[in-house]
């Protein structure tokens, strides 16, 4: 008789799953047995990813296309999927997008939107979820931030300023669920290989020239095995680590200044 996977009997909801780090994500989950829920906005997109994962790993995949951007998007997802009759067990929050640029003469809505997707939504869909996790004494939340988050970001201000928002909610959400048996992970990605770069305009920013991105299944895999330990924030890449445990030691200008100049476009 074959041993059950850790996962099975257990359904994984993943935000941002029609590309990059979140189908990734969504694999690491269906390998373990875990069914997935794919939610993004690019519903023909969700439907090839959640073929391709039910078929390779005997799972369920349901694809469901939201919105979370807009006001109460998480709350109509989490509608979606009782309509469907499923449950929840694991939140995988990746959905997000970031501009680079200054704040002057940006879009108000995209720099509000920011905030929405990156922030909003991931607060609403981790709360409709996790009085059952705590419930139930298991599941949990895995989040996705960035390297970012650990410092102001000036020329990417409100990208920074969300991620912060999120490593820091992840981890006092850690420590409450400490001992209870749900985990909390911050997955902290620097520059990865993915549709965010085109779309943020970080490719064409000095960044860009500061070492090899890493694939976004490489990132996947780190983050996943940080929530199964219960690994309170994952950063991944061995420079991007180093990074953020400097920070704390540099001269608040100085450390302005620095994130400045990488931001600068080339």
């Amino acid at each position: 008789m074959a041993r059950a996977r850790k996962g099975e009997g257990q359904t994984a909801l993943v935000t941002g799953a029609s590309a990059g780090i979140g189908v990734d994500l969504a694999e690491c989950f269906a390998k373990d047995g875990y069914d997935v829920i794919l939610a993004a906005r690019t519903e023909s997109a969700l439907r090839e990813v959640a073929e391709r994962l039910a078929k390779t790993y005997k799972i369920t995949a349901t694809p469901i296309a939201a919105d979370l951007q807009a006001q109460g998007g998480g709350t109509k997802l989490a509608e979606e999927i009782k309509k469907k009759g499923l449950s929840v067990d694991v939140v995988v929050n990746n959905a997000g997008y970031g501009q680079a640029g200054a704040f002057d003469g940006s879009d108000k809505d995209v720099q509000l939107g920011m905030i929405d997707l990156n922030d909003r939504a991931l607060v609403e869909l981790t709360h409709i979820y996790w009085p059952r996790m705590m419930a139930n004494k298991r599941g949990g939340v895995l989040n996705v931030a960035s390297a970012a988050a650990f410092q102001p970001g000036p020329l990417m201000a409100i990208y920074y300023a969300s991620k912060a928002f999120v490593l820091s909610f992840s981890e006092a959400l850690w420590e409450e669920a400490n001992g209870t048996g749900v985990k909390v992970s911050c997955l902290c990605p620097g520059p990865t290989v993915s549709k965010f770069r085109d779309r943020a305009g970080t490719g064409k920013t000095r960044l860009s020239r500061a070492g090899t991105p890493m694939s976004s299944m490489s990132v996947a895999r780190q983050g996943y095995n940080a929530w199964k330990a219960n690994k309170r924030v994952m950063i991944t890449g061995l420079r991007n680590r180093m990074t953020a445990r400097l920070v704390p030691f540099l001269p608040r200008a100085t450390l302005l200044k620095i994130v400045r100049n990488i931001q600068s476009p080339l």
